[in-house]
This record gives C-alpha cells, sequence and structure tokens, in this order.
C-alpha cells in the first residue's frame, strides 16, 4: 500500500495496543520435520502515528514470562536460562527505527540484545468498534536467526539434524485502539 493511501486512512496521534485482540507469535521447526508454533499473551505498546506516515513510531514491549506453546514443560524451557531467562531478561522490546508503509525495520531486544529487524507489513484497515472506538488492524511478518539474540541452546538429534531450527519467523496480528 502507497504511504499516501495509508495516511489518507489511517489518522494520526497516539495509539496503543489492544491486548485482547493482538498476537505476538513465533514459529520454530522440531527436529526439522514440524512447526511448533507459540505467542507471548502479555503485550503493550505504542503507537505514534504522524502525519508524514514514514516518521511514525512504534514501541512494544512483550513480557517473556508470558510466553505460551501449548505445553506446559516446553513454555518452561523457553522461560528457562537455556532460552529466554525470563528470570533475568523478563521483556522483549520492539523500537521502530523506519517505516515506508510496507516495511517496518527497528530494534528488536532480548536478553539485553539489540539487533536490526525488517517486517513486512499488511494494513488491515480502520473501523469502529460498537462502542464507538477507533481501531486499526496490522499484521507483520519477519524472519531472524535466533542465535543473534543469544538464543543458542539446541540438542543434536539421531540421523543427523538438530531439535530447534536456528530460523524463527515472527507474525504479528495486531489491532491498535486510537487514543483520545
Amino acid at each position: 500500500m502507497s504511504t499516501t493511501a495509508l495516511e489518507t486512512q489511517l489518522p494520526a496521534g497516539t495509539w496503543t495496543v489492544d491486548p485482547s485482540h493482538t498476537e505476538v507469535g513465533f514459529v520454530a521447526r522440531h527436529l526439522m520435520v514440524s512447526k511448533v508454533r507459540g505467542y507471548f499473551k502479555d503485550v503493550t505498546g505504542t503507537v505514534e502515528v504522524a502525519e508524514d506516515i514514514t516518521k511514525s513510531v512504534v514501541d512494544v514491549t512483550a513480557q517473556i514470562a508470558s510466553v505460551e506453546t501449548g505445553s506446559a514443560d516446553r513454555d518452561g524451557h523457553l522461560k528457562s536460562a537455556d532460552f529466554f531467562d525470563a528470570e533475568n531478561f523478563p521483556v522483549m522490546t520492539f523500537k521502530s527505527t523506519a517505516f515506508d508503509g510496507e516495511t517496518l525495520t527497528g530494534d528488536l531486544t532480548i536478553k539485553d540484545v539489540t539487533k536490526p529487524v525488517t517486517f513486512d507489513v499488511d494494513f488491515g484497515g480502520v473501523g469502529q468498534d460498537p462502542w464507538g472506538n477507533t481501531k486499526a488492524g496490522f499484521e507483520a511478518t519477519a524472519t531472524v536467526n535466533r542465535k543473534d539474540w543469544g538464543l543458542t541452546w539446541n540438542a543434536a538429534v539421531e540421523g543427523g539434524g538438530v531439535l530447534v531450527s536456528d530460523k524463527i519467523t515472527i507474525n504479528i496480528d495486531v489491532q491498535l485502539a486510537k487514543q483520545a
């Protein structure tokens, strides 16, 4: 979508993440033959939409302890020092550095390691909920190497390969609420 079309549909101002209608998820290969999906249940953030949409700023935080994969054992392992080390690094953050209407680039910080990530963005539109609140929706996807953030735990499996892929896909489906 062109930045001009996005600017005409998305009013400038402060927008907040609507946590009950937002999912910050990830997908990893398990045993290199199947996919495991997870998400962070506790996500907060703001988007400062500028009149010039390319000057908009995104600032999002996910609580590591809120990770959910459908397996309590796996969730516990992800929270442990083998992966996210939630006790010592309780949050993951993303702060944007550039937006062109189709891609969002910013600094992703996990375990106090900050690396740039670029998301492909799809604008879902703007609408009113039944209570008169203005909402906007976006989907964003990026692929990263988890080792770039020190998430290096793995185990070799019989026949070759490893238990967890290095390549992780981040999928975000976010609904924003316009602040008065």
